[in-house]
């Protein structure tokens, strides 16, 4: 299914990753896994923002008092996004020098979930942990390789987490009372496409990034392929839907890895992109701690 796909903002991101529309500020974050700063587009002016970081950031989310949370190699911080300081509140794999954290989301309780992998190796020595706002860390899930794909569903009654080196996203029954995500079961098995990350639109359908794959998947709550959207390049990396009626459908993308011949032949990579596909989401989740 082909869209008019435009470019937000003009980039070369290595590794864009985990877009997030602030609703009360209308500003759209993104991050890049490659570099060591967090960026933001006023939509409004195409104004960019970057804020250098201490360290490479692989997934934020906002925080309902005031900055962000962020996700990095050496755990979990709080950002302060005027200064850019981070306040380091926990790091369950100190143990783990060569692994870093990587995907990450809120639930709408407040609580941060994020998942972590090797940076150097694609061997199953990730894992999948729980923080909740007192930053208590409950691990979920290990043997993961490359975390990405969380979301919750809009009853808050499923979790969706995928593993891109595995090909499948699973769903797990979610109680956002407490927590507690069990009865695993595989949600898509995406066969060659990989799995990035994802969000869920009002419709209660999972949007993915397919990673090498040239497109968005929209996956029904029975995980049945509703639709494919073609996006001209070939890496997009994660999605979020933004915008003052929240059906803007923000994409993140990544040069990593790609030939000067592959880059002549898709010039909007590492580009934040932007479509309207006709669907719309929800605000997101905030850290309650």
């Amino acid at each position: 299914m082909a869209f008019q796909v435009e470019v937000a903002a003009p980039g070369a991101d290595r590794l864009g990753e985990c877009p997030l529309w602030d609703e009360r500020e209308k500003m759209l974050w993104w991050v890049d896994g490659r570099w060591p700063a967090v960026k933001r587009l006023d939509p409004a002016s195409g104004a960019v923002m970057m804020l250098v970081l201490p360290e490479v950031v692989g997934s934020i989310a906002f925080r309902e008092r005031g900055g962000l949370v962020a996700a990095t190699k050496g755990g979990i911080h709080f950002l302060d996004e005027s200064s850019g300081a981070l306040e380091a509140q926990a790091n369950p794999e100190a143990h783990l020098p060569e692994n870093r954290f990587n995907d990450g989301r809120c639930d709408r309780a407040g609580r941060f979930w994020a998942g972590t992998m090797s940076d150097v190796k694609r061997d199953p020595v990730g894992s999948l942990y729980r923080f909740d706002t007192d930053m208590a860390c409950t691990k979920l899930r290990n043997a993961v390789v490359i975390p990405n794909g969380l979301a919750f569903s809009p009853d808050n009654r499923t979790m969706y987490f995928a593993d891109t080196m595995r090909h499948v996203i699973w769903a797990y029954d979610y109680d956002l009372a407490s927590g507690a995500a069990t009865r695993e079961r595989v949600f898509a098995d995406t066969g060659a496409g990989r799995p990035d990350g994802s969000c869920v639109d009002a419709e209660g359908c999972l949007w993915n990034a397919e990673y090498g794959g040239w497109r968005l998947v929209r996956y029904t709550p029975a995980g049945k392929v509703d639709r494919a959207v073609q996006v001209p390049v070939a890496n997009p990396t994660c999605c979020a839907f933004g915008g003052a009626d929240l059906g803007t459908l923000y994409v993140t993308t990544a040069t990593q890895r790609l030939t000067p011949e592959d880059l002549a032949k898709q010039p909007l990579a590492g580009s934040l992109l932007a479509l309207r596909p006709g669907a719309k989401g929800l605000p997101e989740g905030r850290f309650a701690g």
